[in-house]
């Protein structure tokens, strides 16, 4: 007997406002090839009004998972059947993933950061010092994820105190790290004895390609790992200048196919490509 023809292919994509240049879709879909897997990206735009209905559609065609992003991070909680704690932590989903009629939220942002810390420049979280510049949802995610992961000390620096000031309380409220909150109300020099200093905002990306966050970066010593979470372009003047004053640095590109390739993971049950992946973005981003 021959094999019996299958033609369904399993469908995941994204759900966004704007969406059109979310370059997920890359890098998914150069790993199923890669993986010889009949599964398709699907770059949807979901408008604020429609995300209820855009669920039940996602229920009712059987897709595997979904990411989300903006705006569509927290307003997605009230459509899932659980939350993973990490993801409830944070408040915010980027990833949905299928357990038989259960859609599942996780946020997969911080866990892409924390592996590419330890795989890509061989920092292990525990115990370390951190410094995140920003209190958004890269901010949240890299400081929740740092801290389950062992971190020692976590300071949120932050133009606006309400965000800071309310980061800085959850994990001090909910993990076992020490955190506080300083104002960023002008050039802010970073403290002897920090570890890990990360971007965590989006000063640097594209189109604004010559901006660098405000510090001192006379600070910066070769002790320090200094990451950016932007990942277009992937090498900012923010990396530049702290890789020229001896510092191990870390760009966002590794944290997006990272947190891709946990997401691969969660959908097909295999692991991922991750070469693969990074080189599609790579070719994206240049």
């Amino acid at each position: 007997m021959t094999q019996e023809a299958n033609y369904k292919a399993e469908l995941v994509g994204v759900f966004g406002h704007p969406v059109a240049e979310n370059p997920t879709i890359v890098m998914q879909e150069a790993a199923f090839q890669a993986m010889n897997l009949n599964w398709r990206y699907l770059t949807i735009e979901v408008y604020p009004q429609d995300l209820a209905d855009a669920f039940k559609g996602l229920r009712a065609m059987n897709m595997r998972g979904i990411n989300l992003t903006i705006p569509h991070k927290v307003e997605v909680l009230k459509y899932l059947d659980e939350i993973a704690p990490d993801a409830a932590l944070m408040g915010a989903v980027n990833t949905v993933r299928r357990e038989g009629d259960r859609l599942i939220g996780e946020n997969t942002d911080g866990k892409g950061f924390i592996r590419s810390l330890q795989q890509d420049v061989g920092i292990d979280p525990a115990g370390k010092k951190f410094v995140i510049l920003g209190a958004g949802g890269a901010a949240r995610a890299i400081g929740v994820e740092a801290a389950l992961a062992g971190a020692q000390q976590i300071t949120i620096v932050n133009r606006t105190p309400e965000r800071g000031q309310a980061l800085a309380a959850l994990l001090n409220d909910k993990t076992a790290t020490s955190a506080s909150f300083v104002a960023w109300n002008s050039e802010y020099a970073i403290p002897a004895g920090v570890d890990v200093l990360v971007n965590a905002t989006s000063i640097g990306l594209f189109p604004n390609v010559t901006e660098k966050p405000d510090i001192d970066f006379a600070a910066i010593s070769p002790a320090m790992t200094v990451c950016d979470v932007v990942p277009n372009p992937p090498q900012t003047p923010f990396l530049l200048e702290a890789a020229a004053r001896g510092a191990a640095t870390l760009d966002g590109l590794g944290m997006l196919v990272y947190q891709g390739a946990i997401g691969f993971t969660m959908w097909t049950g295999l692991e991922a490509p991750v070469a693969v992946m990074h080189q599609a973005l790579q070719a994206v981003f240049g």
